[in-house]
């Protein structure tokens, strides 16, 4: 046994000098280690808003279109499409050879289940769905749209590239309710989720696809090719930011998606990395009223807490990095086509004798406000502690509740009162795709407890943005878009707390990282 280890050991040693000495850097070069901006808990991307599930489906899952750098929609699992002379009839053809993970075909049935489970989630595909009469499978790559009227959102909502985004899954998970989260982790996309070696906190695995049928055309933002130059992805779940620095630094993983911002300076100082505005349209911070429950069940205290708001605040103690914020009151983001400053009493900066008058009048009592934060999430993590001291200092009493982001994605979920597990309070950030118009806003999903996280009960808000998707030209929908803002301030269905940019960092053998709306897709990326 002895004699037969030593012998072994020498033959290991004489083949290891025959193999080139660059092959370790060569396999590595197949391996791209990813730090995501936040620990990847929940994997159902229709389920929850959340933008690491959102990251995480895209590496799953394809779509049926996506848009370019020029913000037009493209055919992506979609060969073909047509319209009938009245725009009522709308006919797609899937491209050939569509493949699952398990092997099984994409077929037409696939797509419609999917489509009905996102647009039973989704403020855009809720929107949507009140056009349509009925689906149509005539074939197994053949799927029809029919509408009760035409609307100009149809294709714009198909191609919808931030969350809820319309992947497309297997029928037999997709016809899982959408208030219920899928079991299983399977699209047709560029990689394949590892199931068996999913650590939870620690490490999300996915292999290359072999069979994934890209596109020919050359990647562009969300649409084109999804070329995949690596045989395996590692996102590596890191909550410290210096940890994540170190390790970017030491060569131990390539991207972290949302470096601190204290390291931004530092970043672009230091040899060997380099830092990627891959999203320069930003986001935006907001704060989520919970509707449903005292007291903020009264539009008069959630008005007082909005102005009680002031941005600058947010942006100095979050950001940090004048180049990377702005104040702007508006809640479609400024120098998009909604932006608008008619925002009522809202002006971005805090009136604190306002915010007392009103909750004085609304007959506010000192009841505790839940408050959540989410402390391992670099990004947001300083804005709860902002939103506690102006509360306060209007005379909100508040119950600040800290926890992993995790834990408050899956808090926020809840509708139990505040006292017995549930909230009121919680601030996030979306990115400017996401709210650029009142049908993607998912913070405009008015329709009570079918409606996101705060669940809004506002006929008007919905009635108008039926009427935005009827309406045919720029002009209209501006005018409606400004009303449908009006009644958001007035009945305070959330508040906009300041703009910014947060650049990825890279290593600087790193190149193709795509400009998108807030998507750090892992194709078309190479490492040198």
């Amino acid at each position: 046994m002895i004699r037969r280890t030593v012998l072994s050991g020498a033959i290991a040693l004489g083949l290891s000098a025959l193999i080139p000495l660059d092959a370790s850097a060569q396999a590595e070069n197949r391996i791209f280690r990813f730090v995501p901006h936040a620990n990847l808990a929940v994997l159902d991307p229709i389920w929850t808003t959340a933008y690491v599930t959102r990251n995480h489906g895209y590496m799953v899952y394809d779509t049926l279109f996506s848009e370019d750098a020029q913000g037009n929609v493209k055919p992506q699992m979609v060969d073909t499409y047509s319209a009938s002379a009245d725009k009522k009839t709308w006919r797609f053809t899937l491209r050939s050879g569509l493949e699952f993970h398990d092997g099984k075909p994409v077929t037409s049935a696939d797509v419609v289940a999917s489509l009905k489970r996102w647009a039973s989630r989704d403020a855009m595909g809720g929107v949507l769905s009140g056009f349509i009469d009925r689906y149509q499978t005539p074939d197994a790559r053949t799927f029809e749209i029919v509408l009760k009227e035409p609307t100009g959102i149809l294709i714009d909502a198909l191609g919808k590239a931030s969350s809820n985004v319309p992947f497309i899954m297997p029928e037999r998970i997709a016809n899982t309710p959408g208030t219920e989260q899928i079991k299983e982790a399977i699209g047709s996309g560029p990689f394949i989720f590892k199931a068996d070696e999913f650590k939870p906190g620690a490490k999300a695995v996915y292999d290359r696809n072999p069979r994934y049928q890209s596109r020919n055309e050359p990647s562009s933002s969300m649409a084109g090719g999804r070329k995949v130059n690596f045989d395996r992805v590692e996102w590596v779940i890191i909550r410290d930011p210096q940890t994540q620095f170190n390790a970017l630094k030491a060569g131990e993983v390539d991207m972290v998606e949302q470096p601190a911002f204290e390291q931004y300076y530092t970043l672009t100082k230091t040899a060997g990395l380099k830092v990627i505005d891959f999203s320069p349209a930003g986001l935006q911070f907001i704060m989520r009223f919970n509707h449903l429950h005292p007291p903020f069940n009264n539009p008069k205290i959630r008005q007082a807490a909005m102005l009680a708001m002031g941005q600058q605040a947010y942006i100095a103690t979050q950001v940090g990095v004048p180049e990377l914020g702005r104040v702007c009151r508006s809640m479609y983001p400024c120098g998009t086509t909604f932006a608008d400053e008619n925002t009522g009493e809202f002006t971005g900066s805090p009136n604190i004798a306002r915010a007392k008058a009103l909750l004085a009048e609304a007959g506010y009592k000192g009841e505790p406000i839940v408050l959540m934060r989410p402390t391992d999430l670099a990004s947001i993590a300083k804005i709860p502690l902002v939103a506690r001291q102006q509360l306060e200092a209007a005379g909100f009493k508040i119950d600040f509740q800290q926890m992993d982001w995790a834990s408050l994605v899956a808090r926020r979920a809840k509708k139990d009162l505040p006292s017995a597990g549930g909230w009121n309070l919680f601030l996030t950030a979306w990115t400017a795709g996401d709210i650029s118009n009142p049908l993607t806003m998912a913070m405009f999903n008015a329709k009570g407890d079918k409606g996101w996280f705060g669940w809004q009960d506002e006929p008007r808000i919905e009635k108008l943005k039926d009427d935005f998707a009827r309406a045919d030209n720029v002009d209209a929908k501006k005018k409606i878009a400004s009303q449908i803002q009006a009644i958001a301030f007035e009945t305070a269905t959330h508040a906009p707390l300041g703009q910014y940019r947060q650049p990825a960092a890279v290593r600087d053998i790193i190149d193709g990282v795509l400009e998108t709306p807030g998507v750090p897709v892992l194709w078309n990326i190479t490492k040198k």
